[in-house]
């Protein structure tokens, strides 16, 4: 069922009326769960038992390591002595801490083993479970990367001393809602839960707010995001002939093609979410518009970015044992992240690049704390542009191995960044045969496009302004239309669904 579809809104729109019409919260919660059922079923529906399964096992790790079985201190009784009672303490943070460590475990090992399941038998094995004609291929569960995340947090919140739910009906919602099932955003387990004990009906504002966000995430999704991915396939998928001024512009669209599918995604997904008064927390926050590494993986995909910050960042140390450790444990959380996006060395690479620049930074830091004028060049108009034109060129250098994980093509690319030219029949196959523009006014569009978004970074970030809900539900069945009208025939899939 594709978010996109006339399908997904008489499904959004039958599973409201009945979830508004029921008073009970169980029974809200259920028609949550059957309904997130239904959904994954049309997408993925012979992985439903495995999620079910991990549900429940999480959710009884969750149950033992939130239980206290420690004896209580009995201050009438002077034989309980506060040693004994502290034994008993020692001992069962330490059986907490085996079934935390359990749990975590078998979901690492679950992710790894589908993620990397092909990876690893191809390479032991040379035989493809992925690709062949005719043979088995092997699918890994959609969603299952923000699954084993979700699950994770969650147990290790409980270790750190939140409540373990008692509810399994709440948890299993929790874990399967379809509007985040498959792309996130990352939602912890707590934050929902008080939303549902505390469950509204949502005012006029909110609807809209809903609304608005569908349709917005279907502009950004089905017009914009679907046309560039139209233009970057082709480009990539003739690597020899393309030249370095088109390389350029496939790069330059895919950044923007990633940005505006993922962020799509989240938009509907958090409109979904609003329309039962929940509220899911936001992904993105302009992040081309980041004058550092730092800010921008606070801006880009954040629920990731805020995961491996308390789970990963922190535990490791974070900046709290010097410049050294520091830099070490960024280089690991972004090896991590990049592991977690896929089973191809290009993804390493990928975060391996982003670590590096992620110290490149922390140093640069440490410097300019060092040396006065350079740190006030960062703060001149002209250190801030600088800093905004290096950290985008990183970014979007770095999503030649995102886009192409294969080092045979992706090396292609960068051999052919500077001073290649294009095959004769490319411009007339790709330009003027397939798209009917030329190459000049596929970079116009580019530039249209960044210039709009810079306008809407403006009036959002900077002067605050945004939609009154009137003016959001008159332009939501304009974008609807839109949609309907420019989208390309064949909507492309969701680039995060891979993830």
């Amino acid at each position: 069922m594709n978010f996109i579809s006339i399908f997904y809104g008489l499904f959004l729109l039958s599973v409201l009326g009945i979830y508004w019409t029921l008073s009970e919260q169980k029974l809200r919660l259920w028609t949550i769960l059957i309904a997130s059922l239904i959904f994954y079923a049309s997408l993925n529906a012979q992985y439903i038992p495995l999620l079910l399964a991990l549900t429940f096992i999480n959710f009884r790790f969750g149950l033992e390591i939130g239980k206290d079985n420690t004896p209580k201190k009995n201050y009438s009784d002077r034989r309980s002595s506060n040693e004994e009672w502290q034994f008993y303490q020692a001992d069962w943070n330490r059986r907490r801490q085996k079934l935390l460590w359990l749990g975590v475990g078998l979901n690492v090992v679950l992710l790894l083993g589908f993620k990397y399941l092909p990876f690893i038998i191809n390479a032991i094995f040379h035989i493809s479970i992925t690709s062949q004609e005719g043979a088995f291929k092997f699918v890994a569960p959609l969603g299952i990367s923000f699954f084993t995340f979700e699950c994770i947090s969650y147990l290790i919140d409980v270790y750190r001393g939140a409540p373990a739910t008692g509810q399994f009906i709440k948890f299993a919602a929790y874990k399967l809602f379809f509007a985040k099932l498959i792309s996130g955003p990352i939602t912890r387990y707590h934050n929902l839960a008080t939303q549902i004990n505390t469950l509204q009906l949502p005012t006029p504002d909110q609807v809209a707010e809903g609304l608005w966000l569908i349709a917005r995430g279907a502009v950004k999704k089905g017009i914009l995001a679907d046309h560039l991915g139209i233009f970057v396939d082709l480009c990539f998928g003739n690597l020899q002939r393309a030249g370095s001024t088109d390389l350029w512009l496939a790069i330059f669209a895919y950044g923007l093609q990633l940005y505006l599918d993922f962020n799509g995604y989240v938009d509907i997904a958090r409109g979904s979410a609003l329309l039962f008064g929940l509220v899911l927390p936001e992904n993105f926050d302009f992040p081309y518009f980041s004058t550092s590494i730092a800010d921008f993986w606070r801006r880009w995909h954040m629920t990731l970015g805020e995961w491996l910050r308390n789970y990963v960042y922190f535990p490791l140390g974070g900046s709290r044992k010097g410049l050294v450790r520091t830099c070490w444990n960024l280089m690991i959380v972004m090896l991590i992240a990049g592991i977690w996006h896929g089973s191809v060395w290009g993804f390493v690479v990928w975060g391996a690049y982003h670590g590096l620049a992620l110290i490149v930074h922390r140093l640069t830091d440490a410097l300019s704390d060092s040396f006065e004028n350079l740190e006030h060049f960062w703060q001149h108009p002209i250190g801030i542009f600088s800093a905004w034109l290096l950290t985008q060129l990183m970014v979007f250098t770095s999503w030649i191995w995102f886009r192409l994980p294969n080092f045979q093509d992706s090396s292609l690319v960068f051999r052919h960044l500077l001073g290649y030219p294009a095959d004769i029949q490319f411009a007339q196959k790709v330009y003027i045969e397939a798209l009917n523009i030329s190459q000049s006014q596929m970079a116009g569009r580019l530039l249209i496009l960044a210039i709009l978004m810079t306008l809407a970074y403006m009036f959002k970030s900077r002067l605050k302004l945004e939609f009154n809900w009137p003016v959001k539900l008159v332009f939501v069945p304009l974008c609807f239309y839109a949609v309907w009208l420019l989208a390309p025939e064949g909507s492309l899939p969701y680039i995060y669904f891979d993830f």
